[in-house]
C-alpha cells in the first residue's frame, strides 16, 4: 500500500482490522451533519458507493452479492412467481431477479427515494435498467412497516439490508422476521444479508436464534465478496420447506431452463455455500 494516504481511504466498520481503497477519481462528495456520502472510481473495483467510509456497493464486485441473494432462493424454490425485495435501493438486487423471466412479480420497498434516483445517476451499471421493467412494483416506504401491514403473499423474499445501526437495525428484529413469515407462500422462501461472522458473530447469532423459532429450516450460506472485508459473507436462509435439498441434477435443470449467465453462480456453487466451517457452525445457536 501507498504510503501517501491522501488518496485513500480506510474502512472504519470495526474496530480492530480495516481494508484501505485507492480513490482515483471522485464523482460525488456530499458530508452533512450525519453522514458522508461518496461515489469514487477504484481501478480495481470501478465506481465504489461509501457511506461514513463503510463500502455499501461496487461495480466490480456486487454481482456475487447480488446472485447469491437471488439466484440460490430462486433456484432452490423452483416455482417463485412473487418476489419481494426488501432495501436494495440500488437496483442490483432487482435486476438479478428480473432476470427469471418464470418471476411474475417483484415489489421493491426502498425506504428512501433519493437513494433510487442516486443509484440511476451514479451507478447506473447496478440496475441496468432494472427499474423500467414492468414486472416491477417500486414501493417508497419503511421495510418494517410495509412488512407488518402487507396482505400480500410472497414465494421469496430477500432482505437487502444495510448493517444493523441506525436505520437498518429494525430490520434485524424478532418482530420483523415473524413479518416476514407471515408474509410467505407456503413453501416459501426468506434470505437475509447477515454480515461477515468473524467479524460480525452476534449478527448471524442472532438471526438463527429467531429463524430457529420461526421456521423447520434454519440455517445460512456464505460467499466472499472482496469489498465486504474479513472473510466469507454469511446469507440467512429460513424456510419451511426442504428446498435447500433439492438434488443437483434438478438445480442443474432448472438453471438451464432459466437461461442465465451469472459470473459467480453455478449450481455447484449453491450447493457448496451451504457447507459451513466450523467457527460459522459455532456461532449458531
Amino acid at each position: 500500500m501507498s504510503t501517501d494516504t491522501s488518496d485513500w481511504i480506510r474502512e472504519p466498520l470495526h474496530a480492530d482490522y480495516g481494508q484501505g481503497l485507492k480513490v482515483e477519481e471522485v464523482f460525488y462528495d456530499s458530508k452533512t451533519e450525519h453522514q458522508r456520502l461518496r461515489v469514487f472510481r477504484n481501478n480495481t473495483f470501478g465506481r465504489i458507493l461509501t457511506l461514513d467510509d463503510v463500502v455499501q456497493t461496487t461495480e466490480g464486485d456486487n454481482f456475487i452479492y447480488h446472485e447469491m441473494l437471488t439466484h440460490v432462493p430462486i433456484l432452490a424454490h423452483g416455482a417463485a412467481k412473487h418476489v419481494l425485495i426488501i432495501g436494495g435501493g440500488d437496483g442490483g438486487m432487482a435486476r438479478e431477479v428480473l432476470k427469471h423471466q418464470s418471476v411474475d412479480h417483484v415489489t421493491m420497498v426502498e425506504i428512501d427515494a433519493g437513494v433510487v434516483e442516486f443509484s440511476k445517476e451514479h451507478l447506473p451499471t447496478l440496475s441496468q435498467g432494472a427499474f423500467d421493467d414492468p414486472r416491477l412494483n417500486l414501493v417508497i416506504n419503511d421495510g418494517a412497516l410495509f412488512m407488518k401491514e402487507t396482505a400480500d403473499k410472497f414465494d421469496v423474499i430477500i432482505v437487502d439490508s444495510t448493517d444493523p445501526i441506525g436505520p437498518g437495525e429494525v430490520l434485524f428484529t424478532d418482530t420483523f422476521y415473524g413479518h416476514a413469515k407471515r408474509a410467505l407462500t407456503p413453501g416459501g422462501i426468506l434470505v437475509t444479508q447477515n454480515g461477515v461472522p468473524f467479524m460480525q458473530g452476534d449478527e448471524l447469532t442472532n438471526t438463527m436464534r429467531a429463524f430457529q423459532a420461526l421456521f423447520a429450516d434454519a440455517t445460512c450460506y456464505m460467499a466472499t465478496i472482496p469489498t465486504y472485508a474479513g472473510g466469507p459473507m454469511a446469507f440467512g436462509w429460513g424456510t419451511d420447506s426442504d428446498a435447500r435439498h433439492v438434488a443437483l441434477e434438478t438445480l442443474q435443470t432448472r438453471f438451464q431452463a432459466a437461461n442465465l449467465t451469472p459470473d459467480y453462480y453455478t449450481p455447484e456453487v449453491h450447493q457448496g455455500a451451504f457447507a459451513l466451517p466450523g467457527y460459522v457452525l459455532k456461532l449458531m445457536p
